[in-house]
């Protein structure tokens, strides 16, 4: 899969404007946010759609509330608001107004992992992933740049199951073409072939694990690069593959090493086919403050980094 040249829109900016352009056309769409509409960038659909946005202050569990019962009565809703408060402050409405009530609201997550940096751990999202696949029924995406975003958008707004939406704040490089987005949720991508080395990310680390991927190809190294977008349902048997042809996997997550996708991971390649495997992610210590380009170097999650730890890894197994 090629890339595409670095653009100026954020994942973030591209959900809403997909949003505010299916709305349109479809009056049961609901905009749900809590004093967020500028994180989330929903000003203009708030501007231009008044009732089918709903404010509620800075009050996220209201907000799931509200949500569940907007959905419940056939509307197509999407809460909006930091990932950080949606996961911690109003667990307990997604929980059980969500999950167990098996209400297909979409939340929208934005600024998850690092992504608000110097503002730190209180805004720092890095749990989500390990908390919300443990809820039966609730489904994870994370998507790794604009196209993916937009293409997802569309997949979710008759999207018959709960689902966690996770993006980052600032605009990132493109790993997909505009016209060329294969999308099925639950089924990950290869974006690089190889049978020496795994590479796995999701979210914003694919796209720097499909540059260390290039260059690792360039030295030798041949590597197979997966975007596992989907974080539930999870594509076990593209992991059981990786493990029996590659004999070698390297998660990246802007996540906790604990319950994320390298946990995810570790479990099915244990009772599977095991195979050494890295886990990179935020280690079990509070992040330090920083943008996410410094925490990323600063973790080795950024493309020199994963090159770093793939060539060790090899080198060791």
């Amino acid at each position: 899969m090629n890339t595409a040249n670095n653009n100026s829109v954020s994942c973030r900016k591209m959900f809403t404007n997909t949003l505010l352009e299916l709305a349109k056309k479809d009056k049961d769409i609901i905009a749900v946010t809590t004093d967020a509409r500028g994180s989330v960038t929903l000003d203009t659909f708030a501007d231009e759609l008044p009732d089918q946005f709903v404010e509620l202050g800075i009050a996220e569990q209201n907000a799931v509330g509200v949500g569940a019962g907007l959905t419940s009565a056939g509307k197509k809703t999407f809460v909006c608001g930091p990932a950080c408060f949606y996961v911690a402050r109003s667990l307990e409405q997604l929980k059980v107004d969500v999950a167990y009530s098996e209400n297909p609201v979409k939340i929208l997550g934005v600024s998850g992992g690092v992504s608000y940096g110097a503002l730190g751990y209180s805004h720092h999202s890095l749990h989500d992933i390990a908390v919300l696949r443990t809820f039966p029924g609730m489904h994870i995406i994370l998507p790794s740049d604009i196209y993916q975003t937009k293409k997802l958008v569309h997949k979710l707004i008759n999207y018959p199951h709960p689902v966690f939406i996770r993006l980052g704040r600032n605009a990132v490089p493109n790993v997909y073409k505009k016209n060329n987005v294969p999308l099925e949720i639950g089924k990950a991508n290869t974006l690089l072939k190889g049978n020496d080395l795994t590479l796995i990310g999701t979210g914003e680390t694919v796209y720097h694990c499909l540059t260390a991927g290039k260059k690792l190809h360039e030295n030798g190294i041949k590597t197979r690069v997966i975007d596992m977008h989907t974080l539930k349902p999870f594509d076990e048997e593209i992991v059981k593959k990786a493990a029996k042809e590659t004999g070698k996997i390297i998660t990246v997550e802007e996540h906790s090493i604990f319950g994320g996708l390298g946990g995810t991971v570790a479990e099915i390649v244990a009772l599977n086919y095991p195979v050494p495997m890295r886990i990179l992610g935020i280690p079990d210590e509070t992040a330090p403050h920083g943008s996410s380009k410094e925490i990323f170097n600063y973790y080795g999650l950024d493309s020199d980094g994963i090159y770093k730890t793939a060539v060790k890894f090899i080198e060791n197994n």
